[in-house]
């Protein structure tokens, strides 16, 4: 007669391998992490992992930056840098966005190219870079309003860094148009934005075609602030940036 002990073995047998599968399968979606600093205090972030990654193939990275309203500050409340901008547009189309994403979180003011939360940034896209399969040559920058500051200033910095920028509501410094013409950039604005001018875009991005560059630029028509929805809402954003490698 088979025993019990016998049918337990051969269900074993039969089941571990498929435990064994789902134990080393990467977990997808976004996922928190946690960024040792060099003074030891640490920084939580979020990596969103498509929901198709394996570990095998290179996936292409965005890294993106968040508006003041999702600084962390002392005062409780606000909301979390995964839940405006970016975050949103991704959850609309979970299944199939086809980028890795660290979404880091500023710590006071600013995304400044020199700022502590610029550096942080930058250094835990390269520790993503390690955790995960990343392809080298589709690594791009994008940010909302704070955020779209600081792409212009990071990528007007360290120019060869990114394949590809995409600066919404933002304002950069367009006497260093020069270091952008080589880079592919796509930039949003609303033309009745109060909070950030319209100017801001519109002057980087002619600034940027006099230097000799080929910017593209979306404005749109009596939206205010708030044009990181529509902007992040396009898809054709993703093919685009897609499309784009350094080097």
């Amino acid at each position: 007669m088979f025993s019990r002990a016998c049918l337990v073995f051969a269900l074993a047998l039969v089941l571990c391998p498929a435990i064994a599968i789902a134990a080393d399968a990467p977990a997808t979606g976004f996922i928190d992490k946690t960024f040792k600093n060099a003074d030891g205090t640490t920084s939580p972030y979020v990596v969103f992992v498509p929901k198709d990654y394996d570990g095998k193939k290179e996936y292409p990275v965005i890294l993106f930056l968040h508006g003041a309203g999702e600084t962390k500050t002392e005062k409780k409340g606000g909301k979390l840098p995964v839940e405006v901008g970016l975050g949103p547009a991704i959850k609309k189309r979970e299944k199939d966005f086809p980028f890795l994403v660290v979404i880091p979180r500023a710590e006071g003011f600013g995304w400044g190219a020199e700022s502590p939360n610029a550096k942080r940034a930058l250094a835990m896209l390269d520790e993503v870079a390690k955790e995960y399969k990343v392809d080298p040559k589709r690594q791009y920058l994008t940010g909302l309003s704070m955020g779209g500051m600081g792409t212009w200033s990071i990528a007007t910095a360290a120019p060869d860094r990114f394949a590809a920028i995409a600066p919404v509501c933002g304002r950069g410094d367009p006497k260093a148009a020069e270091k952008l013409k080589n880079l592919p950039v796509w930039a949003f604005h609303g033309d009745a934005d109060t909070a950030v001018k319209v100017e801001g875009s519109r002057e980087m991005i002619e600034a940027i075609k006099k230097a000799g560059g080929s910017p593209k630029y979306t404005e749109y028509p009596k939206v205010g602030h708030n044009s990181w929805d529509a902007a992040y809402g396009t898809g054709d954003l993703y093919t685009w940036l897609l499309e784009q490698k350094t080097k």
